[in-house]
C-alpha cells in the first residue's frame, strides 16, 4: 500500500519483490513506469510486474537495503545487495528511483 514517506515507498518496493506481492508492487508504480537495468529495459507497469512475476532469472532472491538517499526533488537512491536464496551475495546495487505524483515513474539499476 502506498505511503507518503518516499523512503518507506522504496522499502515497500523491495518487500513486495521479496514477498512476491505483485499487487502491492503494482500499486507503487505509475502506469508508464520504466525499469532500466544492465542489459534490459522494461517499459510499463504491467510489463515490469509480468517480468518480476513470471520471467526473472531467480525469483528466490532478497534485497537487503543498506541505505536510502534522497535529493529533495523526487529522486531517491537505494544502496543494497541482491542475495540468492541461500544468502550468498549475487551483486551489490544502487537503484535510482524517480517518484512522481502517481507513484514511481522509473528506476535505474547500477550493479557491480
Amino acid at each position: 500500500m502506498p505511503t507518503d514517506d518516499p523512503a518507506a515507498r522504496v522499502r515497500s518496493f523491495y518487500h513486495a519483490l521479496d514477498d512476491h506481492d505483485y499487487d502491492r508492487l503494482a500499486s507503487l508504480l505509475a502506469a508508464g513506469f520504466v525499469h532500466d537495468r544492465p542489459g534490459l529495459t522494461l517499459a510499463g507497469r504491467d510489463r515490469f510486474v509480468e517480468f518480476m512475476r513470471e520471467e526473472r532469472p531467480d525469483p528466490d532472491t532478497s534485497h537487503p537495503i543498506d541505505a536510502i538517499y534522497r535529493d529533495g526533488e523526487g529522486e531517491l537512491a537505494a544502496r543494497g545487495r541482491l542475495l540468492a536464496g541461500d544468502g550468498q551475495e549475487i551483486t551489490a546495487f544502487v537503484d535510482v528511483f524517480e517518484l512522481g505524483e502517481k507513484g514511481f515513474e522509473s528506476v535505474r539499476t547500477y550493479t557491480r
